[in-house]
């Protein structure tokens, strides 16, 4: 009996792990439409300017959570905006010192362009996401906060 039992255990083991043939499914259209989702596109009629924001989640955070739009003025996210693209750009400068991969992209941000509302709204709204989901803070002057 003690040889037949350590039998039975390889027998049950071999007998349980079975190979799988079939491959997982992978549905790029589920990857797609995800992508398409949390892709925000900013563009003015009136102007030549576009922002392209992919960014997991921001979409549904900023329907969700952000402030309205009208809720601040123009000059006031015009303000803001001047402040955080600044900062921005110094850090996408300094690879060395800040996560490339969180600033890959230098945002070309005119003080003297007047880029409409909208644009202004969701700049400022995808700093304010940018700081609360990585934990960043752009500058010291204002924390980040809805």
């Amino acid at each position: 009996m003690k040889k037949l039992l350590p039998f039975i255990v390889v027998v049950i083991l071999v007998a349980s792990c079975k190979s799988y043939t079939t491959s997982p499914v992978i549905n790029n259209e589920n990857e797609h439409s995800l992508i398409a989702n949390d892709t925000v596109s900013i563009s003015s009629d009136e102007n030549d300017y576009e922002i392209i924001i992919i960014e997991p989640g921001f979409n549904s955070w900023l329907l969700s959570t952000a402030r309205p739009e009208g809720y601040h003025s123009q000059e006031w996210l015009e303000s803001r905006n001047a402040i955080l693209v600044q900062s921005w750009n110094q850090r996408n400068m300094q690879p060395q010192n800040y996560d490339p991969s969180l600033y890959e992209v230098r945002i070309d941000y005119d003080v003297n362009s007047d880029y409409g509302y909208e644009v202004n709204y969701k700049l400022y709204n995808y700093f304010l996401y940018f700081q609360i989901k990585y934990k960043q803070r752009l500058t010291s002057a204002f924390s980040p906060r809805i």
